[in-house]
């Protein structure tokens, strides 16, 4: 019988895929693509594109492909069976690309083919040169035992980082509570009761079961008046996956955390870096180090005042109004949540009525079909892994489809938390092979119960525009080489640009008129509603801004500053940036870190800047629209040649310039955050 895994020009075959299926196949693609590799090495004749780099592009493709369903299956239908099946190609495959990258003979090989480039096109000489420093970046210079070590450790990190993340997971999984007295969750609304009630339910309980889920976890912190719960949930929240709190030990990731610190400065040490923070930025905007300690610490000189002026004004709010004097960590949201509404009378339950999913979907597609002249439709009787999934595809004006993309909205049970766009397959149009670009766009939002629609808050709104901008960067390439099509290639510290782009599109009213109608009614968002929105928008904007530097920060230096003499000093390095930027130190027994996994679990390690890095970008961006109009069809069209389809074609800046006619500047973004000039 074939293995799913196999297949090679179809979706995926969701329904047929088993556990035991997933190492057999990776053996066999392996198997094949190292036999392929040297055959190719051994042929007679100059090195050329069409003799070496368009036959590995094929082969690497097609384990990409089947590599990509495992990892996102493991994420969001996880159990233990695939995670045993996930694991244990972890080693394989690292060691297959370390062992590609430090092949000699092939990096000569590619290095010819660049040699002769004069009748290569600009994008094949982008995709040679990407090579030729992920050859570099591997270890092909290396010798003897240096080589066999940098392979070791790369091997010992996947391990890691994906032992990091189930970590996360299973703690996330384990932790409930189970309420009977519904007077116990006063202060909840409706619908968050309703969830714990499901909750409750679908594990054969009475009552009301809170879980570490987002949907469970942020109305409890944000409405719940029982300041003991908070903390408990709070506690079990921030100790997720340590040595702490009331799963202590039982998931640690303690030892996990210096290891990969300890690994990853080592890789940077045998490739000559000074450390990895220095070879993070091997391949991103970013041109030292230097130079982002100094933009972060730029942010913070600008936003720390404002910061601190609204934590002050919330402590005056909680005394003068609650009697509260000192505000501990379980306290903020919810005392925030208070002075908001008494602000400016907006409650995120007045407004989600005004965001049924369905029709916040269907208007995005209309935002983003106006934008850049495309169309969206639902592939009927498609092939899902879950019953909650849909799989639509992209058409352009001509009728062409340049995409598909699965969507997968809901939490649920062994599903990862948060939200992310991955790649099921790239464009690819060279080597006989012709595939439009599929998507995975995942978020965890609350699914609609006993037959209600689910109602998003306008902070998921958010998230679902960011998270469909990562989609459109991958989809809506021209490129058609697959290391550089979509967010291929992009620089990482670039990469976040449409995702934080189309978040615009959220406050701007003839955007929202798109979308934002009452869930029973039709009615639109009235404007008195939408002005109390833009007034509260920056609330607090301030001290949003400073914890997402905080996280940047603690991550740059924990990288920048790593002593091997000493090891890792995680929470040393934590606390040095929370006495610099943060407005409320959380308690002693909080272990952020431990559940850190953007940083320990993916792709973001010495990279969390990006995320303000891109926002420069995405905001100056932006402005031009300000300036032309939101929709304006030129402006659009532009946004869409010149970054959305290049992809990772050129550098960063290039398509940056080459779009706004200029270099970034910070303006755009300071204003669009409401921080004081």
């Amino acid at each position: 019988m074939k293995n799913p895994l196999l297949e090679t020009t179809a979706l995926p075959a969701f329904t047929q895929i088993l556990p035991e299926h997933v190492e057999p196949a990776i053996d066999q693609l392996l198997a094949h693509n190292r036999a392929e590799r040297d055959r190719l090495l051994a042929q007679v004749g100059p090195a050329t594109w069409e003799a070496i780099v368009e036959p590995l592009a094929v082969m690497e493709n097609q384990l990409s492909r089947a590599w990509g369903v495992v990892s996102h299956l493991n994420s969001v239908m996880n159990s233990d069976e695939l995670r045993v099946a996930h694991t244990a190609c972890l080693a394989k495959l690292s060691n297959y690309y370390t062992e590609m990258g430090q092949n000699r003979e092939l990096f000569e090989a590619y290095s010819a083919v660049m040699e002769n480039a004069q009748d290569l096109s600009h994008e094949q000489r982008k995709v040679l040169e990407n090579a030729l420093l992920d050859f570099r970046l591997s270890g092909v210079d290396l010798e003897g035992p240096a080589k066999e070590e940098y392979r070791s450790l790369s091997e010992k990190l996947s391990g890691l980082s994906s032992a990091f993340s189930n970590n996360v997971l299973d703690a996330s999984n384990a932790w409930t509570r189970l309420i009977i007295d519904r007077e116990a969750l006063a202060g909840l609304p409706e619908s968050a009761l309703a969830v714990a009630a499901q909750s409750a339910r679908q594990r054969e309980m009475e009552g009301y079961l809170l879980t570490l889920d987002a949907p469970s976890f942020l109305p409890v912190m944000t409405y719940a008046e029982d300041a003991a719960l908070r903390e408990e949930v709070y506690q079990a929240f921030s100790t997720r996956a340590s040595d702490q709190g009331p799963q202590a030990s039982q998931f640690d990731n303690t030892d996990a955390l210096g290891e990969i610190l300890a690994a990853r400065h080592r890789q940077a040490d045998l490739l000559g870096f000074g450390n990895y923070a220095e070879l993070s930025l091997a391949k991103k905007m970013a041109r030292s180090t230097g130079e982002v300690m100094d933009f972060l610490q730029a942010l913070v000189d600008r936003v720390l005042p404002q910061a601190k002026q609204e934590f002050d004004e919330l402590c005056r709010f909680t005394e003068e109004h609650f009697g509260v004097v000192e505000l501990r960590a379980w306290d903020v949201a919810f005392f925030s949540e208070k002075l908001r509404q008494h602000k400016h009378q907006l409650t995120e339950e007045e407004v989600k009525v005004y965001f049924p999913a369905d029709r916040v979907i269907s208007g995005m597609f209309e935002v983003v079909g106006r934008l850049f002249s495309v169309h969206f439709h639902p592939v009927e009787n498609a092939q899902t892994y879950h019953p909650d999934v849909l799989l639509y595809e992209i058409r352009d004006r001509n009728g062409e489809v340049r995409a598909q993309f699965y969507f997968d909205l809901y939490a649920r049970q062994n599903k990862r938390g948060g939200a992310w766009m991955a790649q099921c397959q790239s464009r690819m149009k060279i080597g006989g092979v012709d595939q439009i670009p599929v998507a995975y766009m995942t978020c965890n939002f609350t699914p609609g119960v006993d037959g209600e629609p689910s109602l998003l808050t306008h902070r998921e709104v958010e998230t679902l525009f960011h998270e469909f901008g990562h989609g459109l960067h991958h989809m809506l390439t021209r490129v058609d080489h697959p290391d550089i099509a979509g967010i291929s290639g992009v620089a990482w510290d670039a990469v976040e640009l449409p995702s934080q782009f189309m978040e615009n599109y959220c406050w701007q009213r003839e955007a929202l008129d798109c979308f934002a109608a009452h869930h029973e009614t039709g009615a639109p968002l009235p404007d008195h509603l939408y002005q109390r929105m833009i007034d509260a928008k920056n609330f607090q904007a301030g001290m949003a801004m400073v914890r997402q530097l905080e996280f940047s920060l603690f991550d740059f230096k924990l990288h920048l500053e790593f002593d091997p003499e000493s090891g890792a000093s995680v929470y040393d390095t934590l606390n040095e940036v929370r006495d610099q930027v943060s407005v409320l130190k959380p308690p002693e027994w909080n272990r952020f870190a431990h559940a850190f996994t953007h940083v320990f679990g993916g792709g973001y390690a010495a990279g969390y800047y990006s995320y303000k890095w891109a926002e420069v970008l995405s905001a100056d961006a932006f402005s031009l629209f300000e300036e032309r109009g939101i929709f304006d069809p030129e402006t659009g069209a532009a946004f869409l040649s010149k970054i959305l389809e290049r992809g990772g074609a050129d550098d960063a800046m290039n398509l940056f310039v080459d779009f706004r006619g200029r270099e970034p500047e910070i303006g755009a973004l300071l204003r669009h955050s409401g921080i004081a000039a």
